[in-house]
């Protein structure tokens, strides 16, 4: 069994889901033929939830973690609330953090829930450094490796994303990518899965 979590940016361009999504699908695909396959996903808009689609795709189990009791009543758009739900109701399991309201502090444990279940961490990142906020996509990816955490980023090319400049470009020059951290092994490969470094 591996248990793969997820960090990603929320702001994808709309040109950008079916990419992330075909490097999502292909990157489980590896996971998926090795055996029973656990997905672990805030379900945000964005990378979150294109990954938890991917593992119900893949024939995974999904484990979703609501970071505060008032997510889904304050922080969930209209526009998202159908997926939302869709997910929760798919999911193996719901773990609603107990924090009363979606703030800094209930992200920050979110994110720690993800990590603390992962084998491995699936970041759909364009490879900007953190913002200083806490609690973000390259904050995730920061303490998974500092964690010992693999980190699989997938950021294929021609995705961007909504906020960096207003046009849905990134301000920063990334090489697309799906890869490794450093001296970690592909899927697939027989280093890959559970304690891979």
């Amino acid at each position: 069994m591996t248990t793969i979590s997820v960090t990603g940016h929320m702001d994808l361009t709309e040109d950008s889901v079916p990419l992330v999504r075909t490097a999502l699908d292909d990157l489980l695909r590896h996971y998926s033929d090795d055996g029973e396959l656990v997905g672990v996903s805030c379900i945000a808009k964005g990378a979150d939830s294109l990954f938890a689609e991917a593992v119900l795709a893949a024939g995974g189990r999904l484990i979703v973690v609501i970071p505060s009791r008032d997510y889904r009543q304050n922080k969930v758009k209209p526009g998202h609330s159908r997926l939302f739900d869709r997910l929760v109701d798919a999911a193996a399991d719901v773990l609603i953090l107990p924090h009363e309201a979606a703030d800094r502090k209930a992200y920050e444990a979110a994110n720690t829930v993800l990590i603390e279940r992962a084998d491995r961490l699936v970041a759909v990142w364009d490879g900007e450094p953190p913002a200083g906020k806490g609690g973000g996509t390259a904050d995730t990816v920061l303490e998974a490796r500092a964690a010992g955490i693999p980190v699989d980023v997938v950021w294929p090319n021609g995705a961007a994303r909504t906020s960096h400049d207003g046009r849905g470009q990134s301000t920063g020059a990334h090489a697309p990518r799906t890869q490794r951290h450093a001296n970690e092994a592909a899927p697939g490969s027989a280093e890959a899965g559970p304690g891979a470094a």
